[in-house]
C-alpha cells in the first residue's frame, strides 16, 4: 500500500491531466471516456468564437484568461511565493476579446501554467489543511470553468455518456 501523502499527490495530479488533457484510454473520474480536456477542446475555437458573449455573459477567452491567472498564482505559490497578498481576480475577467495572436497566445499560457501546475501538484510539499484545500479546490475550479466553457461553445463539448 503506498503511503497516504503519495496517494493525495497522484490523485491530485491524475485530476487535473484528466480535465486539462482528457482521461486515460481505461477509465475517468470526472470526464466522460474519449473526452479531449479543456487544452484541445480550446484549439477547436476560432478567436471570434472565443471572444463571443452570447447573452452578454463572459467569453471563452475571459474563461481562459481566467484560469490562466489563477493557475499562475498557484505555480507562484509552490515557487515560495505569497501571490494572494496582491491577487486581483476581478483583473482576470477584463480580457473578453482576443485576435487571433492574441487567442493563440493565451492557449499557449494556459497550456504552460496548467502542465506547471500539474508538475508542481505531484510533487506538492505543503500537505497541510489550507494547502491541500487550496490544491484540491484547483481541480474544482478549472471543473467548474471546464463546464462553463463548454455551456458557451459547442464546439468545446465532450462526447456523450456511452454507458
Amino acid at each position: 500500500m503506498k503511503p497516504l501523502d503519495t496517494v493525495v499527490r497522484e490523485t491530485l495530479a491524475g485530476l487535473l491531466r484528466e480535465l486539462v488533457d482528457g482521461p486515460p484510454d481505461s477509465f475517468a473520474y470526472v470526464l466522460n471516456p474519449g473526452d479531449r480536456g479543456l487544452l484541445a477542446s480550446l484549439d477547436e475555437l476560432s478567436a471570434e468564437t472565443a471572444s463571443a458573449r452570447p447573452g452578454g455573459r463572459s467569453s471563452v477567452a475571459a474563461h481562459v484568461e481566467h484560469l490562466r491567472y489563477g493557475l499562475e498564482l498557484l505555480n507562484r505559490w509552490t515557487r515560495g511565493e505569497d501571490p494572494w497578498a496582491t491577487a486581483n481576480y476581478a483583473a482576470s475577467w477584463r480580457r473578453q476579446q482576443v485576435t487571433d495572436d492574441g487567442w493563440r497566445d493565451l492557449r499557449a499560457q494556459l497550456r504552460e501554467q496548467a502542465q506547471a501546475w500539474t508538475k508542481a501538484a505531484a510533487g506538492l510539499q505543503d500537505l497541510s489543511e489550507v494547502g491541500l484545500s487550496g490544491s484540491f479546490g484547483s481541480v474544482v475550479h478549472l471543473a467548474y470553468h471546464l463546464g462553463a466553457i463548454r455551456q458557451l461553445s459547442a464546439a468545446t463539448r465532450g462526447p456523450a455518456a456511452s454507458d
